[in-house]
């Protein structure tokens, strides 16, 4: 499932020095599928066989890329996946064979060896895309409908679930099931919240330290540029790796020292930092959030249509911190207030309601370096609120220590799945739709 930033960008250095699939002549029944796709509106096919007999398709539906992937057998049904959130920046383009370089770490691919197509639509625009995700999926699905598809499911991580959770709710009957793993299920104003505050409370305490973030501190804007200057996108990777490393190099310095000295200052700074900021003590949990913050944030705003999330009037706490530090604390963190139209364009892109009357499985893990638990309980929440219990089957998934790209340090994965996971993900769902029984707990 797409990973946030460092690891990324790991992924597209490896892509560009990839190579490209094999060629196969496709069949004559193939042909004639892809006439029809090209009569249902698609645009630039490039179709090619896959070794298995099925068929790569790659192209536009109203100028946005989109790749899905026919199996030999086709069972005339389709399962479609929502991209997680990618840098600002970065390219607008989806896999061509979403099963040879499968973005959901499975679910698409086990749902393919049974039959189903699997597919899924670039957004109109990298990073804070849930508005553009949802109409282009829409797009997509009903361009398989005008090929005589019979029946949809869906699927999405990170970002890629909050676009699940609207679809559901605001086009209810268009999905016969869907699957949100490590999803924003509950809104963007907890998300982005969490991360403003860690990345606000990190700056109050490594203020005039070794240990300051690079750039700009003020926690509305971008702390540096992932984008290079005019004149230098041919260097945008190395740009991008050298901005990241900024980062994450002095987080993992202090954590570093930290450890190294478990009664010493640095130990104290983290300790406090995860306490107020209700984070978890763990490297990947603060780089990857602030990380996020530090390039993010002139896009949300764009995206939003202001500042979504505000701390006037919030107080900042911990049991770790005496009464004056408390006062200090609060007194000289940054504030910053909400912008009305942001928050109603979060409300409607998208806070859940938990109202929806498709299967929905849900899956976080209670340790995640960048969507956090509170996602999860927002939406069981919301669910019982609206007494809807029967639609919902929310797991928890054990969380994963991954390596954090160099940093010499592991820390809580974002979406730690495996490809084992993924595909129970998948049976649980398809199971629950041709069965018309939700799971009972204890199958993951």
């Amino acid at each position: 499932m797409r990973t946030p930033l460092f690891a990324a960008m790991i992924a597209l250095l490896l892509a560009s020095c990839g190579s490209d699939p094999e060629r196969r002549p496709i069949t004559t029944a193939q042909q004639k599928l892809i006439d029809r796709m090209t009569a249902a509106g698609a645009a630039g096919i490039d179709a090619n066989r896959r070794a298995d007999g099925g068929m790569s398709v790659a192209g536009t539906l109203a100028g946005r890329p989109f790749g899905i992937a026919i199996p030999a057998r086709w069972n005339q049904q389709a399962v479609l996946f929502a991209n997680g959130y990618s840098i600002p920046g970065s390219p607008v383009s989806v896999p061509a064979d979403p099963v040879e370089k499968d973005p959901s770490g499975g679910f698409l691919t086990a749902a393919y060896k049974q039959g189903f197509a699997v597919g899924q639509s670039a957004f109109d625009k990298p990073a804070m895309a849930v508005k553009s995700g949802v109409a282009n999926t829409l797009r997509l699905r009903g361009w398989f409908a005008r090929l005589g598809t019979r029946r949809f499911y869906l699927g999405g991580a990170s970002m890629g679930g909050n676009i699940v959770m609207a679809l559901i709710e605001q086009h209810p009957g268009a999905f016969a099931g869907a699957m949100s793993a490590c999803g924003v299920t509950g809104d963007w104003d907890s998300e982005v919240g969490s991360l403003v505050d860690l990345r606000a409370v990190y700056n109050f305490y490594t203020r005039g330290t070794k240990y300051e973030l690079p750039g700009n501190h003020d926690i509305t804007a971008n702390g540096v540029s992932p984008t290079p200057p005019t004149g230098l996108g041919f260097a945008r990777t190395p740009w991008l790796f050298w901005q990241l490393k900024r980062m994450s190099g002095v987080m993992a310095d202090l954590f570093k020292a930290a450890r190294a000295n478990p009664s010493g200052p640095e130990a104290r700074m983290v300790a406090r930092i995860a306490s107020v900021a209700k984070a978890d003590a763990d490297p990947a949990s603060f780089i990857f959030p602030i990380m996020t913050a530090m390039v993010s944030m002139e896009d949300m705003r764009a995206s939003f249509g202001g500042v979504v999330y505000g701390n006037v009037g919030k107080v900042y706490d911990s049991p770790l911190l005496t009464p004056g530090e408390k006062a200090e604390l609060d007194a000289g963190i940054q504030r910053v207030a909400s912008d009305a139209p942001a928050r109603a364009f979060a409300v409607q892109w998208h806070q859940s309601t938990g109202r929806f009357t498709t299967p929905l499985v849900a899956v976080h893990n209670r340790h995640d370096g960048l969507v956090f638990a509170e996602q999860a309980l927002l939406l069981k929440q919301r669910v019982q609120v609206a007494g809807n219990q029967a639609h919902l089957f929310q797991l928890w998934a054990p969380s994963l220590q991954k390596d954090i790209p160099g940093t010499g340090l592991k820390g809580w994965a974002h979406c730690g799945f495996n490809p084992r996971q993924a595909a129970v993900l998948w049976k649980t769902l398809h199971d629950w739709v041709e069965s018309g029984r939700k799971p009972a707990m204890g199958v993951y």
